[in-house]
């Protein structure tokens, strides 16, 4: 529980002094084991600081809200308003200078040093394996590789971070390390730094845990998604899922699914390419998770200006059956859900020799789609051609994301309007502050003797 958030909206409220040290007393004996003195002195000084700092004018100390909150727009729900914030993000970075940035909406950002290809990238642990962290590090150093590896890179170095909530059990801390050292030993790539802090310090009470890995590469050619082009054919490997399919597992009472997922076998796919030297033949490749099928598609097709066309029977026969089974028994819109899966994107006269190394190093693959002149995505299903549009929020696949929905019944363009001024509003405070500091360098630079 952020008990700073909580006091700062019940002071906004108007709530008097009395009754927040009250509510907030309550609160942190409900968690915590200590006497209700001890929680009432926590309570005083939680209070003294939301005071000291809720009527701040300075611009640099605050921001204008922009009135959209992360999940009314869907963010981090790898949909629509995902999609756009991320747009957003790339907006207010501004022109990089680096051979690939986010504004090309690829997972791995690249640079040029001494005649290579330095290729970074860090993923967030699934926020729903709090409880489950060697799942949530297992998983997410699998997401960093797949980043790293879908790039024409050879991953060098692991990272990560951990953030655990105050009350959060140190245990935690090793079993998410663990996961990632699992990963780091299947695929013989170090883990090599990191850092552990407390969420929130001493004002997040509860057990809560979020974190992240990052990974670094080296290559000598890259496969991004922009390189896809009409005539390419596009392979796929078999997906069983990674944090997502064992979030919906065990949310919905399947923990057997959970084992599906425990493999390496897209890092594997993608060693056995390099290793064959297919990397320079390939245009571009990718990882099925951002919003499933449905999301990556329409981020090929905008960044590489074509049209991607894929064949419904041929897709869903590379997704893991245990998986696939859960998905239609659930309702889950496989097509709108991390599978895990690679993609790859080669011309015609590459695609058989890819799908044929695959296939004997024992790695399920397929000829799934073809990229086309035009723009957007399809399905093709029997004689139907079904869009392939992403919606608001990827596919439901835990029991509180049937309820939220896949939709949005609020006002998408007019919250996209709200997000471009808080954006505008950032970029521009990016700006005054550069030319602050600028000035203020000017103004202490050491005289010459």
């Amino acid at each position: 529980m952020d008990l700073e958030g909580y006091a700062r909206r019940a002071l906004r409220r108007g709530e008097s002094y009395d009754t927040v040290l009250k509510k907030l007393t309550e609160c942190i004996i409900e968690v915590k084991d200590i006497s209700p003195n001890e929680a009432q002195a926590l309570a005083k000084a939680i209070i003294g600081e939301v005071e000291a700092t809720s009527h701040l004018e300075d611009d640099l100390m605050s921001f204008t809200p922009s009135g959209v909150t992360m999940g009314e727009f869907g963010v981090g729900s790898r949909g629509g308003g995902d999609f756009y914030t991320h747009e957003k993000i790339a907006e207010i970075i501004g022109d990089t200078g680096a051979f690939i940035d986010s504004s090309q909406l690829d997972d791995s950002g690249v640079v040029s040093a001494n005649g290579k290809y330095v290729v970074v990238t860090v993923d967030g642990m699934h926020s729903r394996l709090s409880d489950f962290p060697f799942l949530a590090g297992f998983h997410v150093t699998r997401a960093a590789l797949r980043d790293i590896y879908v790039m024409g890179a050879c991953p060098v170095a692991l990272f990560s971070d951990i953030h655990l909530a105050d009350d959060g059990d140190v245990a935690k801390i090793f079993n998410y390390t663990a996961g990632i050292a699992a990963v780091s030993e299947l695929v013989n790539v170090p883990l090599i730094t990191g850092s552990t802090l407390r969420m929130g310090g001493d004002m997040v009470i509860g057990d809560r845990m979020t974190g992240c890995v990052g990974a670094v590469g080296i290559a000598d050619d890259l496969t991004p998604r922009k390189e896809a082009r009409p005539g390419d054919l596009i392979l796929m490997t078999e997906g069983a899922g990674g944090g997502t399919i064992s979030t919906a597992a065990l949310y919905f009472g399947r923990p057997r699914i959970v084992r599906e997922t425990l493999n390496v076998r897209f890092l594997r796919a993608c060693q056995v390419l390099l290793g064959a030297g297919f990397i320079p033949k390939i245009h571009a490749m990718t990882d099925v998770t951002n919003g499933g099928i449905r999301g990556d598609a329409a981020e090929i097709s905008k960044v590489s200006g074509t049209k991607l066309v894929f064949e419904e029977e041929k897709l869903r026969s590379l997704v893991n059956p245990a998986v696939l089974g859960m998905l239609d028994e659930l309702d889950i819109d496989y097509l709108g859900v991390s599978l895990d899966a690679l993609l790859v994107i080669p011309p015609p006269e590459v695609a058989a020799d890819v799908l044929q190394l695959l296939r004997e190093h024992g790695i399920a693959a397929g000829i799934v789609g073809r990229v086309e002149k035009g723009s957007g995505a399809q399905l093709t299903k029997g004689n139907k051609c079904i869009d392939l549009t992403p919606k608001f929020r990827e596919s439901a696949y835990t029991p509180i994301k049937k309820v939220v929905g896949e939709s949005t019944k609020l006002d998408v363009p007019m919250m996209c309007t709200k997000v471009d001024t808080a954006a505008k509003n950032a970029a521009k405070k990016k700006a005054d502050i550069i030319r602050f500091v600028l000035g203020q360098d000017k103004l202490h630079q050491p005289r010459l003797r």
